[in-house]
């Protein structure tokens, strides 16, 4: 996001400014880079990420795999692979769910959702890419798993 590059951890930091520098003592910088799923290690990380986040949307027809693995091409596609863009739409989709009743995230329900400007200038190629089958967010099943 270049935040460092416009200043933003080091106002106040000039000769004589010292005490007036707040969020750059008050912030820890941390590297997030977007998911990539080029790799099976890379397509595994997603899985788990997505794993992780259906343990915790609270939705009356919530089903397990309901984003590992029906929503998992779609959703990478729409945030691109970068978590701030991923928890954003699964947000709002989810506030969308409770508000009409459907209570699940669906494909249909979550393209009524806005995302960020930068996902949604990516997303075309990717998903050309996965429904002409040159790319998938899934991992090789590994015999006896899920």
């Amino acid at each position: 996001m270049g935040l460092a590059d416009k200043g933003l951890f080091s106002e106040g930091e000039a000769q004589g400014e010292e005490a007036l520098a707040q969020t750059g003592r008050r912030t820890t910088r941390l590297d997030m880079p977007p998911f990539t799923i080029g790799t099976e290690q890379g397509r595994h990380q997603w899985r788990q990420l997505l794993l992780a986040l259906e343990q915790r949307i609270v939705l009356a027809d919530a089903y397990p795999g309901m984003l590992a693995d029906d929503l998992c091409d779609y959703l990478f596609a729409r945030s691109t692979g970068h978590i701030g863009s991923l928890m954003t739409l699964v947000n709002r989709a989810c506030q969308r769910a409770q508000r009409t009743g459907i209570e699940r995230l669906t494909k249909e329900l979550l393209d009524q959702v806005k995302d960020d400007a930068a996902a949604e200038q990516a997303r075309h190629e990717l998903e050309y890419a996965f429904s002409a089958g040159k790319a998938t967010s899934r991992p090789t099943p590994v015999r006896g798993s899920r």
